[in-house]
């Protein structure tokens, strides 16, 4: 199978030429797409030199994911955030996955950082992606282009697309929740405050799944607060 890893980005000069570092050994089976979103430092420059093609557009995660899979070659797309490291054989996981009959999946998580809660919020949000089968972003969704074109692709919101991609899919069958672990940045948690995070993010998820507008939530999720001012 031919592969697709589809990066959105958005001023990640810090991080792009390390993300795309890491995915060079995997060039020989699957192509690497970054889609921008209208960064304003180098974060294009750096990448167009490690990436097979550079995408550029309006800016919103579900946009910019959906543009590099418009553009993708793949039978499987793989969308990686650019603060997060696929584990060595993730290929081969996802080949394996989709063989057994899987037509979607993430991958575990691990928090980088030194706070010892990470890992037991890592634990906490594969557990729940188990029981839930929804996936978040920060896990890598992989998904078949079959699948993913019939459910229309990521809904076109501000925030919450990766649980509302999850929840089409579903209707394809359970997710592939593979034991392999992404490596995710633990840099936001620890800026942030680890509870305050805990806390905006189930808070979050809450309200969506209580109906709150995406546009809402997004703004609330800028600002770090669970209602406007």
């Amino acid at each position: 199978m031919h592969f697709s890893i589809i990066i959105p980005t958005l001023n990640e000069q810090a991080s792009i030429v390390e993300c795309l570092g890491k995915l060079q050994h995997l060039r020989r089976h699957a192509e690497i797409i970054v889609s921008d979103g209208g960064s304003c430092d180098e974060t294009v420059t750096l990448a167009e030199g490690l990436a097979d093609r550079v995408l550029t557009g309006p800016a919103g995660r579900a946009k910019q994911m959906n543009r590099g899979a418009k553009y993708a070659y793949g039978e499987i797309l793989i969308f990686l955030h650019a603060d997060t490291v696929l584990p060595e054989q993730a290929l081969n996981s996802i080949n394996h996955a989709l063989n057994e009959g899987a037509y979607w999946g993430r991958f575990d998580i691990r928090l980088s950082g030194s706070h010892v809660m990470l890992k037991v919020i890592a634990a906490l949000m594969n557990l729940r992606s188990r029981w839930t089968g929804i996936a978040t972003g920060d896990q890598a969704i992989f998904v078949s282009r079959k699948a993913f074109d019939a459910v229309g692709g990521f809904p076109d919101i501000a925030l919450m697309e990766d649980i509302a991609l999850s929840k089409s899919l579903k209707k394809w069958g359970k997710p592939a929740c593979l034991i392999d672990r992404v490596v995710s940045s633990g840099r936001r948690w620890e800026s942030y405050g680890l509870y305050r995070t805990i806390l905006l993010m189930w808070g979050l998820r809450l309200r969506y799944f209580l109906g709150s507008h995406p546009e809402t939530l997004a703004h609330l999720y800028r600002t770090g607060k669970l209602w406007k001012p």
